[in-house]
């Protein structure tokens, strides 16, 4: 997954055919694309025959011709040569204008396909992996196989086509003259090979620099306001500095290739035209050779040595496409490590009805066995009966959202089962099961659209008037109209130009909106708003929760004296649970952590 893992080979036919696999739904406009790229192949190669022929017949015939034939012979050949190059320019354009759309949709399946994925992933995947490479295989990575469809796949079969046509042609035409051009193939194959190897090298130190200006800049720009608080605008910028000074240096290397081998080329090209006007002019004075066929062989033999320099330029395009295709098919290949079950128990609703059976949980990809530092819960075990509200304390790290995480089946316990409503967890389909589960975070986020979009999460089927009357009903109706624009303010990025307090207002109504009847998990949820808001939120919350199973992380100390029950988790572990009262006259853990914690808001 780490783009630093520099792909190095030229080919991989594995990874061809997986991106043949996507291209082949459109095989028959591939087809059409081939037919009208065999067109313009032979068109090409009958250009240079007018030449020969206008020479030959008109300017400078053989045989004296009268002088109205020359003209009429001129004209019907510049007829024909506009004719050729009209069906050209067709067959050119609608062979250009299928390849780009077949690589388009290519581009646009791909695409569809990994933000899916993304999508189908857990969060524990996105742990181990940075959003910003993440985020280059749905851009460039994607980009480059579109590339490699349209420039490379095609344009191969484009240059071969026109190599084997015009050879063909130049062959028949006079095999001595075509014999001549060749002579410098050896040179161009030998140098071809060595700029090869060196663009191959410099590509590779390339993809690497770019990789790792992305990932810098992404988590720049997730943590500016931390740069910024500690003044370390500066260091961050001469740190970016030099990563972009290397992908400078990287693509200099690679411009300095390219410049050196066209020209290279282009000379061996012109050297092949000189030996063919000094064998070939030859041939003309000792009158074996026309001057007609002379002067298309000079044309086929510019038209012959362009392919020759592209093809050089489509082996950096096979190359990039198989370190792209590598990243994306990693990425497709993911194993799904939350599957649902072949058989998923339906829900009708739940009764609210959870239980841990010794739990254990470390954040460790699937496959490695967890070291004893590696656990987050360690052999918790607890009921929740239906309509039960429950407050979850302990100090930072203890286990308390891990909790939360598994009720909603974000990660499966590595030992033990999470039950709801009597049943696992893992038997519920999981996008049932998280409608029924209503959860609000520390740091709720928000998209780009209004507070609208934001409250009903963009779904047209439920009514404003719903939406309205969830926000009147938690208070918070009152604080949206205070907004420039109401429920139609629209909001930029996570919600900027909001408070915090203001953001989980607005998650509490989403949470409410999207699953009212059931089971209710709020995670820290006014640990962020002022006084006055949390008392009139928390008065609106316990209404909204009567009847309802209620597991809240709890911060202070007003929420925790309302619960019927309280879990105390410390490292991991369960060490005590009852009522506030209770556990204050045990003078246990929590005792403690009351007096250290609480105390002060006493």
């Amino acid at each position: 997954m780490r783009e630093e893992d520099a792909y190095t080979k030229a080919f991989d036919r594995e990874l061809f055919a997986r991106i043949l696999a996507y291209v082949r739904p459109y095989r028959f406009w591939v087809g059409l694309a081939l037919l009208f790229l065999l067109l313009t192949t032979l068109t090409a190669a009958l250009t240079p025959l007018f030449f020969k022929w206008a020479i030959d017949e008109a300017l400078v015939p053989k045989e004296p011709k009268p002088l109205a034939e020359r003209f009429a012979l001129l004209l019907w050949v510049s007829l024909g040569f506009l004719l050729v190059r009209g069906v050209n320019f067709a067959a050119t354009y609608g062979q250009t204008y299928l390849i780009q759309w077949v690589g388009q949709r290519v581009l646009f399946d791909l695409r569809s396909a990994l933000f899916a994925k993304l999508m189908r992933l857990h969060p524990g995947f996105y742990d181990r992996n940075p959003v910003g490479r993440l985020m280059t295989r749905i851009t460039s990575d994607v980009d480059a196989i579109n590339q490699f469809i349209t420039g490379g796949l095609v344009g191969v079969i484009a240059d071969l086509f026109t190599l084997l046509g015009l050879l063909g042609f130049m062959f028949f035409l006079n095999a001595k003259l075509t014999l001549v051009v060749l002579l410098v193939t050896p040179v161009l194959l030998w140098i071809t090979a060595w700029v090869r190897r060196g663009m191959r090298q410099a590509y590779r130190e390339m993809r690497l620099r770019l990789a790792r200006v992305n990932a810098a800049l992404q988590e720049n720009l997730s943590g500016v306001e931390t740069i910024q608080l500690f003044v370390k605008e500066k260091d961050r910028e001469a740190r970016f500095d030099r990563l972009s000074w290397d992908l400078f240096r990287a693509w200099v290397e690679i411009v300095r290739w390219f410049a050196l081998f066209f020209p290279v080329v282009g000379f061996l090209g012109d050297l092949a035209v000189a030996g063919l006007l000094y064998f070939g002019g030859g041939e003309v004075v000792r009158g074996v050779v026309s001057l007609g066929l002379l002067v298309a062989f000079v044309d086929y033999t510019r038209q012959l040595f362009q392919p020759l320099q592209d093809l050089s330029d489509k082996f950096n395009l096979f190359q990039g496409a198989m370190a792209s295709a590598e990243r994306i098919f990693g990425v497709l290949d993911t194993e799904e490590e939350l599957k649902d079950p072949e058989d998923p128990r339906p829900i009708a609703r739940f009764r609210g009805e959870v239980e841990f059976k010794d739990v254990w949980l470390a954040y460790t990809p699937k496959g490695v066995e967890p070291g004893e530092g590696d656990w987050v819960l360690k052999g918790v075990s607890f009921h929740i009966r239906p309509g039960e509200k429950v407050a979850l304390v302990g100090a930072t790290g203890a286990g308390k959202t891990s909790v939360v995480s598994l009720i909603a089946r974000f990660y499966d316990p590595q030992k033990g089962q999470v039950l709801l409503d009597g049943e696992d967890v893992r038997r519920y389909r999981q996008e049932e099961l998280r409608r029924r589960i209503a959860i609000v975070l520390q740091d709720p986020f928000l998209f780009s659209g209004t507070v609208l979009d934001n409250l009903r999460l963009f779904d047209p089927s439920i009514p404003e008037e719903r939406v309205v009357e969830v926000a009147k009903f938690l208070g918070v109706h009152e604080a949206i109209l205070r907004l420039p624009q109401g429920y139609h303010t629209p909001l930029g990025e996570r919600g900027a130009g909001l408070s915090t307090g203001e953001k989980q207002l607005l998650a509490l109504v989403r949470a409410l909106l999207a699953s009212p009847d059931v089971l209710l998990i709020l995670d820290e949820a006014t640990a962020n708003v002022d006084s006055e808001t949390e008392r009139r939120l928390q008065e609106a919350l316990y209404k909204a929760m009567e009847g309802r199973t209620s597991i809240l992380i709890a911060h202070r100390l007003s929420t925790i004296r309302r619960v019927d029950r309280i879990l105390v988790f410390k490292k991991g572990r369960l060490v005590e649970e009852g009522t506030h009262e209770a556990l204050l006259a045990k003078g246990g853990y929590y005792a403690t952590l009351y007096r250290l914690q609480y105390a002060e808001e006493v």
